[in-house]
C-alpha cells in the first residue's frame, strides 16, 4: 500500500496522520488523492467506513494552505463540508481539526439543536473551514452571518443520505451560492434519489472513483436472521442486549428507541438512546457514555434510530441488532 507521502500529501499533514498511526492509505484515498490534491472535481462512491473523511480532509487542508493560503475574512469561509447529521459533522470536524491546526487553518461546525451564538462568534472572528448541516447553514446565510462567495472547495458527504432526509433542495441552494470555478468533491454510496442531478449540475469534468465493499476494513462479520413471534421478540432482544461487549440496537422510530432503552435499563442492562428528539447535549452525552470504558462508567448498549447508522464511529462494537427491519436497504 502506498504511503500518504507517496501520494503527494504535504509532509506536515502526513506527519499528523503518522502520529495517529496512519501511514498507509486506504484504497479510496489511494485512488482519489492524486486527483483531489491536483484540484480536480471528484465523485467518490464508497460506503461508510471506507476512509473517505481523510480522503477529502487532506486535499481540503492542503489546497487552502501553503502557497494557496489567503487571508481570513469575517463570515466568509474558503472551505465548506456539508454533512447530513450533527454526529457526522462533529466527527468530520474532529478529523479535519489536527490537520488544519498543522497548516495554521481554523475549523468550526454549524448545525441546529444548539445555540447559534457560538457559531456566529466563530464565523465573525473569521474561519477557514466550515463543517455544516444544511438547515442551520441556510439560516445563517439568510441572516447574513455567513457568505459563501469565497468558498474555494466544497465537499458533500453522504449525498444519498442527504437525499433520503429531504435536504437536496437546501443543498442545491447552498451549492449555487458557492463560486462556479471552485473545486467540488461529492461522496455517496449510491447515485439515486436526485444525487445524479447534483453531480450533473455542480461537478465539472469530475474524476469518478468507485470503491467496492471488499475494500472496507470490516473484519469478520456474520449476519443472522431470527424469525420469532411478538411474544418471543422482547425476550430475544433482551438476551441479545445483555453481555460484555458493546452492542448497538436499531429501532425504526424515536419513540421506540427511547422506550427500549428504558425497558433494558429497568431490566438491569444499562442503555442509552440516540435519536433526533434529544437535545444536542443529550446526544453527545449519551454517545460519550457508549464510547467510554465500561469499567469507568461507560454504557455497553446504544439504542438508536438510523441517525447513528452513518458517520458515528465507535470502536469494538461486538453486535448490531436491527430490532425492526430498516425502512430501506441502505440503512
Amino acid at each position: 500500500m502506498p504511503t500518504f507521502l507517496d501520494l503527494g500529501v504535504p509532509a506536515p499533514l502526513a506527519n499528523v496522520l503518522a502520529r495517529e498511526g496512519k501511514t498507509e492509505a486506504f484504497p479510496i484515498q489511494t485512488d482519489t488523492l492524486p486527483d483531489s490534491l491536483a484540484g480536480k472535481d471528484v465523485l467518490g462512491r464508497g460506503r461508510t467506513g471506507s476512509g473517505k473523511t481523510i480522503a477529502f480532509a487532506l486535499p481540503l487542508v492542503a489546497r487552502l494552505s501553503g502557497a494557496f493560503a489567503s487571508s481570513r475574512s469575517t463570515g466568509r469561509p474558503r472551505g465548506l463540508v456539508l454533512a447530513p447529521t450533527r454526529e457526522l459533522a462533529t466527527q468530520i470536524a474532529a478529523t479535519i481539526q489536527p490537520l488544519a491546526a498543522a497548516a495554521g487553518l481554523t475549523v468550526t461546525t454549524v448545525f441546529g439543536g444548539v445555540s447559534q451564538k457560538p457559531q456566529e462568534t466563530a464565523l465573525r472572528n473569521g474561519v477557514d473551514i466550515v463543517v455544516a448541516c444544511p438547515g442551520r447553514l441556510e439560516d445563517l446565510m439568510k441572516q447574513g452571518v455567513v457568505r459563501l462567495d469565497r468558498v474555494e472547495i466544497t465537499v458533500l458527504d453522504e449525498a444519498d443520505h442527504m437525499a433520503d432526509l429531504g435536504f437536496l433542495p437546501g443543498v442545491t441552494r447552498i451549492l449555487t451560492a458557492t463560486p462556479q470555478g471552485g473545486q467540488r468533491m461529492l461522496f455517496s454510496a449510491t447515485l439515486d434519489r436526485g444525487v445524479d442531478g447534483l453531480v450533473r449540475k455542480f461537478l465539472r469534468d469530475e474524476v469518478r472513483h468507485e470503491i467496492d465493499d471488499q475494500s472496507v476494513p470490516q473484519g469478520e462479520m456474520t449476519h443472522r436472521v431470527f424469525l420469532v413471534s411478538d411474544e418471543e421478540k422482547a425476550d430475544l432482544v433482551k438476551h441479545l442486549a445483555s453481555g460484555r461487549g458493546r452492542r448497538i440496537l436499531f429501532t425504526r422510530t424515536k419513540h421506540q428507541a427511547k422506550k427500549l432503552a428504558k425497558v433494558l435499563t429497568a431490566a438491569g442492562i444499562p442503555s442509552v438512546d440516540l435519536h433526533g428528539n434529544l437535545s444536542q447535549s443529550a446526544r453527545e452525552r449519551n454517545l460519550a457514555a457508549f464510547s467510554a470504558d465500561p469499567a469507568k462508567g461507560g454504557v455497553r448498549v446504544l439504542v438508536a434510530t438510523d441517525v447513528a447508522a452513518r458517520g458515528v464511529h465507535v470502536d469494538e462494537v461486538e453486535l448490531v441488532v436491527h430490532v425492526d427491519p430498516p425502512m430501506e436497504h441502505k440503512a
